[in-house]
């Protein structure tokens, strides 16, 4: 007999959001609910306050605590008003989640790298649970403890405000903000208030990568997400993920995964035998 703790995944998916959208549930809710912002943004109460909720934040709810979660338009230049968001959901319970949320205090929302391994776990999940015929529904929970380890791996290694990486990390979470937009390096650098030169040292220092190189792999995760689990044509993932051009999206995308966005979308999409 299994004497493992049990865990239960009820939903797992990608949500796309282009109309406004409003969760309440001021009792909370009776499952464990982890959500992964990947595009756009939303707000979420915490602490009795309505926060923004911006690519790369974290949220996790456990049961019966208050949960609010609110999806609204934007205007722009022209004022209009335009809805965005993307994320990745997970709906779950059983005695593993509670024993691993009970071993130790997390906040409900935290910042995690768009990775391509931190958003591969989701994506592994999520597919796992559209499996219509699914001989091996442990593979999923297996993925989702890795992802619980993950998480609080990331806990972990959260730099404290005294760290000289500090400003680092402060870039990092501005690059994967702004991804999507044309910003410069001196636009990163003036957000934390030093120069050019010494934003470009810090980086590479503490990621191995430059600044650049990083907006584009999180471009890249971006498109990768979208040509999968949207509709979107390719020629408007490229422009939503921050490319200025489709041509220069082909050739990056081309040489980063072996394959044309085209060839990327049919091979993700083809049913296994």
């Amino acid at each position: 007999m299994n004497n493992e703790p049990h865990m239960l995944i009820l939903s797992a998916g990608y949500s796309m959001h282009r109309k406004p959208y409003v969760s309440v549930e001021n009792e909370g809710m009776d499952h464990y609910l982890i959500r992964l912002q990947t595009e756009g943004k939303a707000r979420t109460r915490c602490d009795g306050r309505l926060v923004t909720v911006e690519a790369g934040d974290l949220l996790i709810f456990p049961p019966s605590v208050p949960y609010e979660l609110r999806i609204e338009g934007s205007g722009n230049k022209h004022g209009d008003m335009t809805v965005f968001s993307g994320d990745y959901y997970i709906l779950l319970q059983g005695t593993w989640i509670e024993s691993w949320w009970q071993s130790f205090s997390r906040p409900n929302k935290l910042k995690v790298p768009l990775s391509d391994g931190f958003l591969g776990i989701f994506r592994q999940i999520t597919l796992e649970q559209q499996r219509i015929d699914n001989p091996s529904p442990i593979i999923a929970e297996y993925y989702l403890k890795i992802l619980c380890m993950e998480i609080d791996r990331q806990l972990q290694e959260m730099p404290q405000p005294t760290n000289r990486t500090y400003m680092a990390y402060q870039l990092k979470q501005y690059i994967e903000e702004n991804a999507t937009s044309a910003f410069k390096l001196e636009d990163a650098a003036a957000h934390v208030g030093i120069s050019v030169s010494r934003a470009v040292h810090l980086f590479k220092a503490a990621f191995g990568t430059s600044i650049m190189q990083h907006a584009l792999e999180v471009r890249l995760n971006m498109a990768r997400e979208r040509i999968i689990f949207s509709h979107l044509s390719l020629e408007h993932v490229a422009e939503s993920s921050g490319f200025p051009s489709y041509n220069y999206f082909h050739k990056v995308f081309r040489a980063r995964f072996g394959m044309s966005p085209k060839q990327f979308r049919q091979v993700s999409r083809t049913p296994e035998s």
